[in-house]
């Protein structure tokens, strides 16, 4: 009897340890705990994160500029008369800067 108990134990314990490394797998706890105790390697990606978001927001930025000139020189083409005064001056400022 004390052996049946004994086993139904160890099944219960050995289900709960592999339910606790499903869940920690599955969330990358163990690889964030690993990553946080190398600052070489923390630090690095970090880094590149930053550089990366960095050139993805002047590319961003540069095409919704580019497309919102267009528009706005289409706009211009229109010949609306109060508004398309007030672009052209926008659309000569910001080519005068080029």
């Amino acid at each position: 009897m004390f052996k049946n108990r004994k086993s139904k134990l160890e099944r219960q314990l050995l289900k709960n340890i592999e339910q606790l490394n499903f869940v920690l797998t599955k969330n990358n706890i163990l690889d964030l705990a690993e990553l946080l105790g190398n600052k070489k390697e923390l630090l690095l990606r970090n880094l590149m994160t930053g550089i990366a978001k960095g050139i993805g927001i002047g590319i961003g930025f540069t095409i919704l500029t580019a497309i919102l000139l267009i528009v706005l020189q289409k706009i211009v083409t229109l010949n609306i008369p109060i508004i398309g005064d007030y672009i052209a001056d926008i659309v000569k400022i910001v080519e005068s800067k080029k």
